[in-house]
């Protein structure tokens, strides 16, 4: 998963796999280690929520889906989910190829749909 935070926003983007996880266990996360001790936490879960929201504590970021909403997203070809909140832009988006470079080996991101386009 793929973190962007910038200008007053907070941007993830899934892979297939990441985005099948969510689909089944209702959760993904991953970590950042900047040193020993000193590491960032962040999720995307769905939940009960009545709106997307997100929370920041303990060096945990937690972006939470409504159910309804993460599962129109996943079973559907909806590209991203716009959300804010008072104070930040929320934006969680399903994490397409590069059109300038080749994909990584291993790489799971979804075919771009604009790459057959002249």
């Amino acid at each position: 998963m793929k973190l962007r935070l910038h200008d007053g926003s907070l941007r993830l983007r899934l892979s297939q796999s990441e985005i099948a996880r969510l689909h089944e266990t209702g959760k993904v996360e991953d970590t950042v280690v900047f040193a020993p001790g000193k590491q960032l936490f962040y999720a995307i879960e769905t939940g009960a929520a009545s709106a997307v929201n997100a929370t920041f504590d303990d060096a945990n970021i937690r972006v939470i889906l409504p159910q309804s909403v993460a599962t129109d997203w996943i079973e559907s070809d909806q590209t991203s989910i716009e959300a804010s909140t008072a104070t930040l832009k929320l934006l969680i988006e399903k994490d397409f190829q590069c059109l300038h470079r080749p994909p990584e080996p291993g790489e799971d991101s979804f075919p771009n749909p604009l790459a057959n386009k002249s």
